[in-house]
């Protein structure tokens, strides 16, 4: 009896503690993407305005401006790549939509053949098919995921991506205006280059 009660406990430890991170989001590739495109885009940038001897006024705002026309640039060219790529994604899904509507027998069949090659046997997996197939929405979604492999309840957002790049670039392309802005600009370069080698290195969400 106490052996089930353990084995019970530590069941429901484990579903309690059984959580994924939100992996299809669409936020964390344009931020590690607008992070170091930031930092190396207008660390360049600044050094190229301070070797030509200019005044400390003119390197802080070409800084700033190298940062807003950066941001800006990288979060309009994220919104139209994962706005396209979802238009696409969708135009998909509404092709599937009508084999569906039109020709409802033959994806039936589709989907327990496909059940078969996994290692299910052809009656249970006609039965399966024939029981998911009832609800019209359920079934695309499962062909979705089936046969393009996404889900169509967790598409990224255009906007996410978009905001997400945008900050991240600003963040990364602050860092080597910041000793200008202070007033230290020689540790400029080796403070960025620090924090670029630990940033390749350290994962940036807890494990």
């Amino acid at each position: 009896m106490a052996i089930i009660e353990t084995e019970a406990t530590l069941h429901e430890a484990h579903r309690d503690n059984h959580t994924h991170r939100d992996v299809n989001g669409g936020w964390l590739r344009p931020a590690v993407f607008g992070a170091m495109d930031g930092l190396v885009s207008n660390l360049a940038l600044m050094t190229g305005v301070v070797g030509g001897a200019v005044s400390h006024q003119t390197v802080v705002i070409t800084g700033l401006a190298g940062l807003a026309a950066g941001a800006f640039s990288m979060a309009a060219g994220e919104y139209t790549s994962v706005a396209s790529q979802r238009e696409l994604v969708e135009a998909e899904l509404d092709v599937e939509r009508r084999e569906l509507r039109k020709h409802p027998e033959d994806e039936e069949g589709e989907l327990a053949s496909l059940y078969v090659s996994r290692g299910v046997e052809p009656a249970l997996a006609r039965e399966v098919a024939k029981q998911l197939s009832r609800d019209p929405e359920q079934a695309l979604e499962i062909h979705a995921r089936e046969e393009l492999g996404i889900d169509p309840g967790d598409l990224p957002s255009p906007l996410v991506a978009a905001v997400s790049s945008f900050g991240a670039f600003a963040l990364g392309a602050l860092l080597p205006v910041l000793p200008f802005l202070l007033g230290r600009p020689r540790c400029g370069p080796r403070c960025c280059s620090r924090w670029s080698d630990c940033s390749g290195a350290v994962p940036w969400w807890p494990a």
